[in-house]
């Protein structure tokens, strides 16, 4: 794994291998919450990209879905990978980001070149070099469509969470550990199969502290 602390060096490097590999993007959402998936995606782009791509977390809920849907019908190829609640648990949350963004991969149905990785880890195995960026999702344009990608396709599932159990508001903080939600998880319970046991509010409530 190699990191570029220089963003000079970054783009250098990207563009000189832009002409001989496809250049995938993977970047993971959803490590905070207390509720649901981790979700990764990857994104390959096509060399003529101009979409006006950013950091998800600097753009809007609608701006983001409309760079959502123009990526999955540009894109070369992309995928989603998940790690669920139970796999959180029993692996801890890094290794299940990592193992999503592993799923991400390979769910290419494209092989990639190099694979460009928002953090400061690569996962592994991969089919192909990998480099770890950090804030790479403001730096390399395949993270950053990985990152609306993932994004999207999680606060998908908690608006259909929410659907389910109004009560908890999911479409409001996405499965964060905010004191709305934390309020509401003391007043309704944990939900079985959606709530991550192993992490600490959740598992104060379990063992009933």
């Amino acid at each position: 794994m190699r990191q570029y602390p220089q963003q000079a060096d970054l783009f250098a490097s990207l563009h000189s291998q832009e002409d001989h590999a496809l250049q995938a993007g993977v970047d993971e959402v959803g490590r905070g919450p207390l509720v649901g998936n981790v979700v990764a995606a990857a994104v390959i782009l096509p060399s003529d990209c101009t979409l006006p791509l950013n950091d998800s977390k600097k753009l809007s809920a609608a701006k983001r879905e409309a760079l959502a849907q123009a990526i999955r019908s540009q894109a070369v190829a992309w995928s989603i990978g998940e790690a669920s609640p139970a796999q959180i648990d029993a692996l801890n949350i890094l290794q299940a980001t990592l193992l999503a963004m592993r799923r991400a991969v390979a769910g290419l149905k494209v092989t990639p070149g190099h694979i460009w990785v928002d953090g400061n880890r690569c996962p592994e195995p991969l089919p192909a070099p990998c480099t770890a960026v950090v804030k790479g999702d403001g730096k390399v344009a395949c993270i950053s469509a990985a990152s609306i990608l993932a994004k999207v396709y999680r606060d998908e599932q908690m608006a259909a969470l929410h659907a389910r159990y109004p009560q908890y508001g999911f479409d409001r903080h996405k499965g964060y550990p905010t004191p709305a939600h934390l309020e509401a998880l003391k007043q309704h319970g944990v939900i079985e199969g959606v709530y991550r046991t192993s992490f600490a509010p959740v598992r104060r409530l379990l063992d009933g502290q």
